[in-house]
């Protein structure tokens, strides 16, 4: 009998470890409260993109498998921008500034590019070190999805279609 209860014991412990796991993997992180700004001098806040679905992508002009989605963010960022989809591609603080400007311009980047000078930025979102590193914040301001290298963009782009149906 000793052994039966040991074993059932195990068992409700498993049950309970996985419950804590799903119940945590289930809740929605809040997107940090920071001030973002762009190439332009434009200042951006979390708080002020409420309404929108948000790609938060961190890169570095001499980060090869950034330079090589980006592409891809910026054909999902023309499909779905009307929809009510903004990007903002987040330099980090070890990119020179120049160097950054000089790969907007040239490849023409339609959404928002922003320095991280001081790696407040990459801070606040859970110090990002790896790039490329992408967050998806939906419409209520929570963070949806978290990708550490080139996300999977059909699966993105899914998530993106489901996330701008929602209501704000």
């Amino acid at each position: 009998m000793n052994s039966r209860m040991q074993q059932l014991g195990l068992v409700l412990i498993g049950v309970a470890i996985a419950a804590g796991v799903w119940f945590t993997l289930a809740q929605k992180a809040v997107a940090p409260e920071v001030r973002f700004t762009t190439l332009q001098g434009e200042a951006l806040t979390t708080a002020g993109l409420r309404g929108k679905v948000v790609l938060v992508n961190f890169w570095a002009t001499d980060c090869i498998p950034c330079i090589e989605e980006m592409p891809r963010i910026v054909e999902t960022y023309n499909r779905y921008h009307a929809q009510g989809f903004e990007t903002i591609a987040v330099a980090m603080s070890y990119d020179p500034p120049n160097y950054v400007l000089a790969y907007a311009e040239k490849n023409a980047l339609p959404f928002k590019v922003a320095l991280d000078v001081s790696g407040q930025l990459a801070q606040s979102f859970g110090n990002v070190r790896a790039t490329p590193t992408s967050f998806v914040i939906d419409r209520r301001g929570n963070i949806v999805a978290h990708y550490v290298g080139e996300p999977d963009f059909v699966r993105l782009r899914a998530l993106l279609e489901d996330k701008l149906r929602e209501p704000a």
